[in-house]
């Protein structure tokens, strides 16, 4: 008990002797914004007929070693109009098998990935495996000690087809709809920009408004301090009232426009939005009003006030539960055995599933 009180203690001093600063960004492409009260803009309610269309996606591994891993994936979608849900897709879900397998290319460890639909009429949202190789020096899935992060590598995949389902979903919607995805619009693997660019084209062709909204935010302050965290303080300290947004940079390397927006007033939490940049610009403050109204009336759900449910509910469909996972674990485990094939997985599985294991014995 006195560890535990010392150590908030001495973490709350550190905290409490920063100032605020300002968004800080590595990326020297970047252009950030400082917080000012007065670019705390007021979201002011505007009816609209615009439809919000979300886009979210999840994956867990079935079946694991240190040179392959076998994932489940999925994505899914919905649409929102009058803060009604919509029933309007062919497809709002897709699914598919992805395996990732190492082998050794000019003396480098090399990342590959298999990607199998679990139905053929979902093929053609899927990403292109030869776009999913990935060296093990690669830095955009390095895990920070020099080594490849493999849950990274597994998740390029349901990533780069989230991007491509997204761009097929543009294709059906009407102009002035929003689109609105799950993270960040900025790229971060290799080949992902070309997904990007062609949900980008998509989307600009049918006039539709193309966002995400990112649930968590790791950016940072000047001072060290979490973004969101700074500017939501900020705020309470310039009393700042309502639903509001203020804009925190603009990238023309990633064609990102990002704000951040509190969506409901009595809500504690603020999120990151990202624009598609050009389309930002062309909005006039009307339009940017009519947009985050439509958030805003999305967000009022009780169980998370501030956070819109279109989000909620993508999520909710598209996540991978640990309940879903034994059938699928057990499906593709069935057919190592059906097929005589013990010998050759099985001994990968028994270098990392120790842990595994371990947690079973412990009733985890």
């Amino acid at each position: 008990m006195e560890a535990a009180k010392e150590i908030i203690t001495k973490l709350d001093l550190q905290m409490a002797e920063r100032p605020l600063g300002n968004p800080y960004f590595r990326d020297p492409d970047v252009k950030s914004f400082q917080f000012q009260k007065k670019t705390f803009f007021p979201v002011r309610p505007i009816s609209s007929g615009r439809q919000l269309a979300f886009v979210d996606g999840g994956n867990l591994e079935l079946l694991g070693a240190p040179n392959f891993s076998v994932q489940l994936n999925r994505i899914y979608s919905c649409i929102w109009k009058n803060n009604a849900r919509r029933i309007v897709l062919k497809v709002p879900q897709i699914e598919f098998f992805s395996a990732i397998y190492s082998s050794m290319i000019e003396d480098e460890i090399v990342f590959n990935t298999i990607i199998v639909p679990t139905a053929e009429e979902f093929s053609r949202f899927l990403p292109d495996s030869s776009d999913l190789v990935v060296r093990y020096s690669e830095r955009s899935i390095d895990n920070g000690a020099g080594r490849v992060d493999t849950s990274r590598v597994a998740s390029m995949a349901r990533n780069f087809a989230e991007w491509r389902f997204a761009e097929k979903l543009a294709a059906s919607l009407e102009p002035d709809d929003v689109l609105v995805l799950d993270g960040s619009l900025q790229t971060q693997f290799q080949n992902e920009w070309k997904y990007f660019r062609n949900l980008e084209d998509a989307t600009k062709k049918n006039g539709v408004i193309l966002t995400s909204l990112s649930k968590t935010s790791t950016l940072f302050t000047d001072t060290g301090l979490s973004l969101l965290g700074a500017i939501s303080q900020f705020a309470t300290n310039q009393d700042v009232k309502g639903e509001w947004y203020h804009p925190i940079f603009e990238s023309q390397k990633h064609h990102v426009f990002g704000v951040i927006v509190k969506l409901k007033s009595v809500s504690e939490w603020v999120f990151r939005l990202d624009f598609q940049l050009d389309q930002f610009k062309q909005l006039d403050e009307d339009k940017v009003n009519e947009i985050l109204s439509l958030f805003c009336a999305n967000s009022s759900d009780p169980t998370f006030p501030g956070y819109p449910y279109g989000s909620i509910d993508a999520d909710l469909f598209s996540r991978v539960s640990k309940d879903e996972i034994d059938y699928y674990r057990a499906l593709i485990s069935s057919q190592i055995s059906a097929l005589d094939k013990q010998g050759r997985f099985v001994p990968h599985i028994r270098a990392s599933d120790a842990h595994n294991l371990l947690n079973t014995i412990a009733g985890f």
